[in-house]
């Protein structure tokens, strides 16, 4: 039976060593590599390594041993529950190099793209139904307009692509965090995938949060292990997020020529999870370049990668991509382009309540007493100067820069018309010429 992480179905263990799905001589090289780098010799130890079943690992094994790549070394290990070792013979050694010398990737079983393709449709990002209160909790630290919810719920439940448009520090980034945190349930990566007998890695730790599993003792674990393809890693719904620094290669396979592995690009990692653009138009390509890169992805589900060989090969699309900017639309966009990203939602900067709202939570997060003359100072002298433009991240940073100059002073926390002129001119750059 399978587990669920959620509501996702688990991908299960194979039975057969005809279902891992990879052809035997690469199972059989991967295997002999691995106990050629990492000296394991019990068929445990190599089963977690190369992430198969015991009894598929034995099996394994029996035919490496009938070629005479592996002997038995007759040493029973009673640490191992009176296992017996293996080790690989000098044909075995020599083969390991051999294999080695054409790919040094080892350890996990890839997972063929075919099989791939069906556990992304079992977990995809359009699967998942968020309701109000879950996407409203995950936002809750912020402050935001009634109808922002409204729009932001029927997006991200579609799983489909959206675009935040509006003036930098009102929360764009943070919004995007609060939708990934909304996700909430889990997903499966697989270490490797394999394509024309390629080896692409797609686990990341940097990208991937592995889920803490449950601590079993060893008499249940062997009663209930397998319970999924070990090939697979339970992780958090994974969120990339890229800012200025996105290229287009990117969004390329990167082969390793030393290593001679390829390496998923981001939006492949991405599956299933969310891919944050923060700050589009501030990147070497231009924007509608970086977009005309998605337009298959996001139109038809499926992306186009392609080997050092020059030969293209789909792979599937499976995530929510969040476009952020600071600049209009128009701007930096045609109109068949801005077709196809399908949710359009400006982010607009506070009123004056919801900005005196957000700067009283703040200050009452920092312990930060308020004082009504500093406030009717900040709103009536100062913000007129900017033709009353509010903006969220405004009062963490005037809150913030008056608590480091209390500190300074040796004074208690406090909020006067003199602290607000000092924390105010330190959110601006007075325009003026500087002689060189």
């Amino acid at each position: 039976m399978n587990e669920m992480a959620a509501n996702v179905m688990a991908p299960p263990p194979p039975k057969t060593l005809a279902e891992v799905g990879i052809n035997m001589v690469m199972m059989r090289d991967l295997l002999l590599k691995t106990m050629f780098r990492t000296n394991v010799d019990t068929v445990t130890a190599i089963g977690k390594l190369i992430a198969l079943p015991v009894t598929l690992t034995q099996e394994l094994i029996d035919l490496a041993r009938g070629q005479r790549l592996i002997e038995a070394t007759g040493t029973l290990h009673a640490n191992s529950g009176g296992e017996m070792g293996f080790q690989l013979t000098d044909g075995g050694k020599a083969r390991a190099l051999d294999a080695l010398s054409q790919s040094e990737y080892y350890g996990a079983m890839p997972v063929p793209l075919e099989i791939y393709r069906e556990q992304v449709k079992r977990q995809s990002i359009r699967n998942i139904q968020l309701t109000r209160g879950q996407l409203t909790s995950a936002m809750g630290h912020l402050i935001l307009p009634p109808d922002l919810i409204n729009q932001l719920g029927p997006a991200v439940s579609s799983g489909r692509s959206i675009l935040m448009y509006g003036p930098p520090g009102n929360g764009k980034s943070s919004i995007s965090n609060g939708i990934r945190d909304a996700l909430g349930d889990k997903i499966y990566v697989p270490r490797a995938i394999e394509y024309a007998g390629q080896v692409i890695t797609v686990y990341d730790p940097i990208v991937h949060s592995a889920a803490e599993e449950f601590e079993e003792d060893r008499a249940s674990l062997r009663r209930s292990g397998n319970r999924f393809d070990s090939r697979y890693v339970l992780c958090e719904r994974p969120t990339v997020i890229t800012g200025g620094e996105l290229s287009l290669d990117m969004l390329d396979l990167t082969y390793n020529p030393t290593a001679r592995t390829y390496t998923a690009p981001l939006q492949l990692k991405s599956s299933g999870g969310v891919f944050i653009v923060d700050d589009l138009g501030r990147q070497a390509e231009p924007p509608q370049k970086l977009v005309n890169r998605w337009i298959v992805p996001l139109e038809e589900s499926r992306d186009i990668l392609a080997l050092q060989s020059g030969e293209k090969f789909e792979v599937p699309f499976d995530t929510l991509v969040i476009f952020s900017t600071n600049f209009h639309p128009n701007e930096i966009f045609d109109k068949a382009a801005l077709r196809r990203i399908f949710f359009k939602i400006k982010i607009d900067g506070p009123n004056q309540a919801d900005f005196l709202k957000i700067f009283s939570l703040v200050a009452k997060k920092r312990k930060m007493p308020l004082d009504e003359k500093a406030l009717i100072h900040l709103l009536k002298v100062k913000y007129p100067t900017i033709n009353n433009v509010y903006a969220n991240y405004q009062p963490i940073f005037l809150i913030d820069q008056m608590i480091a100059i209390c500190e300074f002073e040796g004074i208690p926390y406090q909020m006067t018309p003199e602290l607000i002129d000092r924390a105010w001119s330190n959110m601006f750059v007075r325009d003026e010429a500087i002689e060189h």
